[in-house]
């Protein structure tokens, strides 16, 4: 058993908050996405927050460390989109292995100077692997019901030069998050599992799975259920939900979660739900008074916080977390 697993069955953990919305209070304009490296890239670049890692680190290292300073044992890497599927509208798929390398060692560096400065609160890395742009099991195309804009393959091949970059690059644990797509999920799952076999690995995996409005359901029309039997075939550190609603709209498929899955539970829901404009006005008192339900019901062992978020609502988060006991849980991610 990993050491995060061990302290899972002791505390509540706190996952970091938001990547995006942190980038996004610096303004970074297309100069600043290309940096000198990137020059003369063919295409722009403006919006390929991933690339920041490469471009502008030390903005990354100083998001990672606010977190950590906030209170978060996990933080994610800035490699939501880094596969060759995502990185193709920017024309960037050879740079792939080196964004994800180069995600995972900056916050690892963060990681452990905080781990050496407070020993007793050890700080892990998660590599963070979104769901990509395509959907394997639905068509893009209304009039071409059978089309299909990536295979299982395609994912499978595209998720394994991801997962090899965030781990040579010091990722402690695996991410698979913001699943609309259990397929593609299944895809990034199997690439892992692989790759564990292949390498002797032995990182822990988590899923979070996104439940896209009132219906309960994911983007491909998975309830709760469904979605929980489909992933849990692979042996899991913790399974839960992320993006998507808010604390209080997220509560009853989390609250069915827990009441189904052996494994430990994770959630990290938006700051609310977007205004007109699309941001976010939850306060971190609201957020963590939602959330407060999570922690007195005992839904989750893992806890934090998606778009939106700060580390000011992680902050008053992690306080809460800790004044709570974690979810049990009976079943372990042995491999």
């Amino acid at each position: 058993m990993s050491q995060i697993e061990t302290l899972l069955k002791e505390r509540i953990l706190v996952l970091d908050g938001a990547m995006g919305t942190m980038i996004q209070a610096y303004d970074f304009k297309e100069a600043d996405f290309r940096a000198k490296r990137f020059k003369d890239h063919p295409v722009p670049l403006q919006g390929n927050n991933d690339l920041l890692t490469l471009t502008q680190p030390e903005a990354i290292k100083s998001i990672h460390a606010k977190y950590f300073e906030a209170g978060a044992d996990i933080v994610e890497t800035n490699t939501f989109s880094s596969t060759s599927i995502g990185m193709a509208d920017y024309e960037m798929e050879d740079w792939v292995y080196e964004l994800n390398y180069e995600a995972a060692k900056i916050a690892k560096e963060v990681a452990k100077d905080f781990t050496a400065k407070e020993p007793h609160k050890p700080r892990f890395v998660a590599g963070s692997i979104g769901p990509t742009n395509r959907t394997a099991s639905m068509s893009p195309d209304v009039n071409d019901p059978g089309f299909r804009a990536v295979t299982f393959q395609d994912l499978v091949t595209a998720y394994k030069e991801q997962v090899e970059g965030l781990i040579a690059g010091g990722a402690d644990i695996l991410l698979v998050e913001t699943v609309f797509d259990t397929l593609n999920a299944k895809a990034a799952l199997f690439a892992i599992h692989e790759l564990k076999q292949q390498n002797n690995w032995n990182h822990p995996i988590m899923v979070s799975g996104t439940i896209t409005d009132a219906s309960g359901r994911t983007l491909s029309g998975q309830t709760v259920e469904a979605f929980t039997v489909s992933v849990s075939h692979i042996p899991l550190m913790s399974i839960g939900f992320n993006c998507a609603l808010g604390a209080d709209q997220l509560y009853p498929y989390l609250k069915r979660l827990s009441d189904l899955t052996p494994f430990a539970t994770s959630a990290h829901p938006n700051a609310g739900l977007p205004n007109a404009f699309g941001a976010y006005d939850q306060t971190a008192e609201e957020m963590r008074d939602l959330v407060q339900k999570y922690l007195e019901d005992t839904l989750v062992n893992i806890v934090g916080g998606c778009c939106g978020t700060t580390p000011d609502h992680i902050r008053l988060i992690a306080e809460a977390a800790a004044k709570c006991k974690p979810r049990p849980f009976y079943q372990e991610a042995h491999v």
